[in-house]
């Protein structure tokens, strides 16, 4: 039977699944809707689409090295208490170890791969975890970093996953020294590499803040622009990684610890998950979380 657009819209809208996990239920129920929605029941994909609008801000991060390659990923819950459950790192190791291997491009395509000797896809089993938990899970983003034989790792995890760092250290293999450039990123949170990777735009905005706050300082014109330039050079070590002091040895800048190693040791790219940034978090008393898990 031809499953047709409007059989789909109808399947969705009776059970919030996805659009493509609609269409799939009704090829394989030969567009029967009533067992199309047992067979999204089944696969607990209905009950994880309803789940979905929640929001999820909590979770833990995470980096999986494999030879040449690694991977820093996050993976979000609605609550700490499903993220040190066992189920949930475990999918969590899961998915970065499939990450690592098979190196998708985007969420949505590695989402659709197959988990290692499963015919189950990735979303399918974090649907099955979702119904099983009874909380909304997401896997909200991950970075694959390949390196060279010549190049370093560098792994960092804080707080069990609250934050982590990847970091790539050109022409050395020195892991603990790639560690600790991963740490400090970890701690002072560069947004630079170096002050040549500083956008012009983002320069030319901090220099008119700096210009006007002199001027409301009610400094002369004439000297503004040398104390905004000499101020740059500060905003320059709070943001780019190798002019900051480094976080276990304020007399040695990053970028002198790299030269101690080898005047051709350099870092090549860093990535930083604090986990979730930039999610707006629902405020909830410790009391009204406790009872939500109760009540599931």
């Amino acid at each position: 039977m031809t499953v047709t657009a409007s059989m789909v819209k109808e399947l969705r809208e009776k059970t919030g699944a996805g659009m493509m996990d609609c269409k799939k239920a009704l090829t394989e129920t030969n567009g029967d809707m009533e067992k199309a929605i047992e067979y999204l029941r089944e696969k607990g994909l209905a009950k994880a689409a309803k789940k979905a609008v929640r929001v999820a801000a909590e979770g833990l991060t995470t980096v999986e090295v494999e030879g040449n390659v690694a991977v820093l990923v996050e993976v979000n819950c609605e609550t700490d208490f499903v993220a040190k459950n066992a189920e949930f790192q475990g999918f969590l190791s899961e998915v970065s170890k499939h990450l690592v291997k098979h190196r998708p491009g985007s969420v949505e395509e590695a989402l659709q791969q197959k988990l290692e000797g499963s015919q189950e896809t990735l979303q399918e089993r974090l649907h099955a975890l979702i119904s099983k938990i009874g909380e909304n899970i997401k896997l909200r983003r991950f970075e694959v970093v390949e390196k060279t034989d010549k190049d370093v790792f560098g792994a960092y995890i804080h707080m069990g996953g609250n934050i982590s760092v990847l970091t790539v250290l050109e022409n050395t293999t020195n892991e603990n020294l790639a560690k600790d450039v991963a740490m400090h990123i970890a701690a002072l949170n560069p947004r630079y590499i170096s002050r040549n990777d500083v956008p012009e735009e983002v320069v030319n905005q901090e220099r008119e803040i700096l210009k006007q706050q002199a001027l409301n300082e009610g400094k002369p014109e004439h000297i503004v622009e040398k104390m905004v330039e000499g101020r740059l050079g500060k905003f320059y070590q709070e943001v780019c990684l190798l002019e900051q002091e480094f976080v276990k040895d304020p007399d040695l800048t990053v970028g002198k610890l790299l030269q101690q190693e080898g005047q051709d040791v350099k870092v090549k790219q860093f990535y930083r998950y604090q986990l979730g940034e930039g999610i707006e978090k629902k405020q909830q008393n410790f009391a009204e979380e406790v009872m939500s898990q109760v009540k599931k």
